[in-house]
């Protein structure tokens, strides 16, 4: 018999479940109808989440009766918001500045289970930036002047939060309920029908048995998952269950298991072609289509994942790890691998097809990807039938929550920024700060970005830092897109920098190791991933900007660069390092980063010097070896 607080728990879950699956049929509905203009798509999007929300994440430990029956009234005061909301769409222009005192009380009802929401499923990080902003729209009359503006009341705070499309339904939710959305969907449908496994499989093998091939196991997996998954920790936690056990029979720590599955998987968010949620946002900010995005994202994509591969490659020379220990489940794996198996990436092919090739807005190709999905599972008979689909539908809508709820609060953040002028107020700020230096600002934005990415989700920490930084790189005569996407990567890989780096600390639950130690090790591991986004500033021909040749050598010259820079952060590539070599070769890998001809030239010498004198002292290590080998 099931104990009272279970039973409880069980009802919410299969509430939570039968929301997720019409939430989801809603959304694959709309994709191909289109039916609901933008607001009230949103509202439905949003009340869905909630709801899903308030069910799944209880508010606190204990007394759990007492927590059932607050988070059911909260779900009942989404829901009564939602349907207020969708009545209100078709009246709201006729009465704009003049709410009513009910869309001022369900106003600020919304904005409260918004931020407890995002506190449940997100952290407090995200929550009290928006309270903070919150506060700040009624306080801009008391405030210096530099940061001082007319004031809103709270009738005006909860009119923009609540009817605009300036507050919680702006822009990014716009993004999540009518694009984002579609992918989740998509990802849970392939990973529930064979697809999740089937890559893994295929990276145990054609990766397992080769040097450090576990760990180079977690970058093909976490590559190709990426594709698939715009999210770190979902990535940790779909690949990590694998790749970190396999890594730590090898012989590597559990710290070392746990920072290798991180940096891994923090590269799926900028892997295309589904990319995380920001990439979506920078295509509406830019007014360019999804796909051009995914275009301009693949060869630094490519280029995080290369040095993370000579990183380990040189590591296993280093540490010398043996690969007998993993021959059982690099054996399991190729058992259950079969040609039969390729008929899972099908579905990413339809994507990339209608996305690409036909031209499709990124919501209709991921349609007709899910529906590719259900219609290649049932040539499986373990994935076959309908309840496989309806799981995967229920999974799509949990999937869904972080997104919505990380997009409805930054739209708190975003209705501040943009109604106070505080944007461009941090603009010309930081643009005076940096003096000029674009150099100076690139840095300065990093680390705006860093910070933010350690208490937020990608998402919000992207549009914050694109709002209010962003412009100013412009100004110094960056080309838009690179500006944003250097902020895009640095919002991602702020999940490898400490001390909140929240896919190392996803990877150190599985590895079961120190999370701080996991963290910065990741962090110096990606160390690579800091260096690229200042790469394709300066050269945007790594963004297939430009003419071939110059696209070629680019690639080129940066994949050279990123080898050398880790070979630099190991300390070994055939031999050890001495200390002088790796500064000079860390110099070298930075002057290929450069796009200058001269510097490129300069940077290559470096490396021939030092390859030769590695070759040296290979032969001089190989040459003892053998006679100490000769004398036994």
């Amino acid at each position: 018999m099931e104990k009272p607080d279970e039973a409880v728990q069980s009802w919410r879950n299969h509430v939570a479940y039968g929301v997720g699956i019409l939430f989801s049929l809603f959304h694959c509905w709309n994709a191909y109808a289109g039916t609901f203009p933008g607001q009230q798509l949103t509202t439905i999007h949003l009340t869905g989440t909630l709801i899903i929300g308030f069910l799944l994440k209880p508010a606190w430990q204990g007394r759990r009766a007492l927590e059932a029956a607050f988070s059911a009234v909260l779900a009942a005061l989404a829901l009564i918001t939602g349907v207020y909301l969708f009545h209100a769409y078709n009246t709201y222009s006729s009465r704009a500045g003049m709410p009513t005192t009910l869309d001022v009380v369900l106003g600020w009802v919304l904005i409260l289970i918004v931020l407890e929401g995002a506190r449940r499923c997100l952290g407090n990080g995200l929550v009290v930036l928006a309270a903070v902003f919150l506060v700040y729209m009624g306080v801009g009359p008391y405030l210096p002047d530099v940061l001082s503006h007319r004031g809103f009341s709270l009738t005006e705070i909860a009119e923009v939060m609540f009817l605009s499309t300036d507050g919680i339904h702006g822009t990014p939710l716009q993004i999540s309920a009518k694009f984002v959305v579609m992918f989740i969907i998509f990802g849970a449908l392939l990973q529930n029908s064979g697809g999740g496994q089937f890559i893994l499989d295929l990276a145990a093998s054609l990766f397992g048995r080769v040097r450090g091939g576990p760990a180079k196991v977690a970058v093909l997996a976490s590559s190709l998952f990426g594709t698939i998954s715009g999210s770190a920790p979902a990535n940790v936690m779909a690949v990590g269950w694998l790749t970190i056990p396999l890594m730590k029979r090898m012989g590597a720590t559990s710290v070392y298991a746990a920072a290798v599955e991180a940096v891994a998987s923090t590269g799926g968010q900028i892997m295309p072609p589904v990319m995380g949620a920001a990439a979506f946002l920078m295509a509406d900010f830019l007014s360019m289509s999804y796909a051009k995005i995914c275009i301009a994202a693949a060869i630094p994509a490519v280029l995080y994942y290369v040095a993370l591969y000579f990183l380990l490659d040189f590591e296993a020379i280093k540490q010398r790890w043996t690969k007998e220990a993993i021959q059982a489940t690099i054996t399991d794996s190729q058992v259950r691998l079969s040609w039969t198996g390729v008929l899972h990436l099908v579905p990413v092919a339809v994507l990339i097809y209608f996305m690409f090739v036909a031209a499709n807005t990124a919501f209709i190709s991921a349609l007709w990807a899910c529906i590719s999905v259900v219609l290649i599972a049932q040539l499986f008979p373990q994935h076959r039938g309908v309840k496989n689909v309806v799981k995967s539908l229920a999974a799509g809508g949990r999937g869904s929550v972080e997104v919505a709820l990380a997009c409805a609060a930054a739209g708190i953040v975003l209705g501040a920024l943009t109604q106070t002028g505080l944007g461009i107020q941090m603009s010309s700020l930081l643009a005076s700060l940096s003096g000029g230096n674009l150099y100076v600002l690139l840095v300065l934005t990093a680390i705006s970005s860093l910070i933010l990415g350690m208490g937020m989700p990608t998402t919000p920490c992207y549009i914050i830092v694109a709002v209010t930084i962003v412009p100013a790189i412009v100004k110094l005569g960056v080309l838009p897109l690179a500006a944003h996407m250097f902020v895009f990567y640095f919002g991602c890989i702020s999940g490898i920098t400490p001390p909140v780096a929240v896919a190392a600390y996803a990877a150190a639950g599985i590895a079961r190791s120190d999370p701080f130690r996991s963290g910065w090790l990741a962090f110096r591991m990606g160390m690579s991933g800091f260096i690229l986004p200042f790469m394709f500033v300066t050269g945007p021909a790594l963004l297939m900007i430009g003419d071939t040749g110059t696209i070629v050598w680019s690639c080129l010259t940066a994949t050279i660069g990123v080898a050398g820079l880790s070979a630099t952060i190991v300390g070994h590539v055939a031999a050890p390092l001495r200390a002088w070599e790796r500064i000079v070769l860390g110099l070298g890998a930075i002057l290929l980063i450069d796009t200058g001809l001269m510097t490129d030239i300069i940077g290559i010498v470096v490396f021939g010097v030092i390859a030769v004198r590695q070759y040296v002292a290979w032969r001089g290590v190989r040459a003892n070896a053998l006679s100490v080998a000769a004398a036994k």
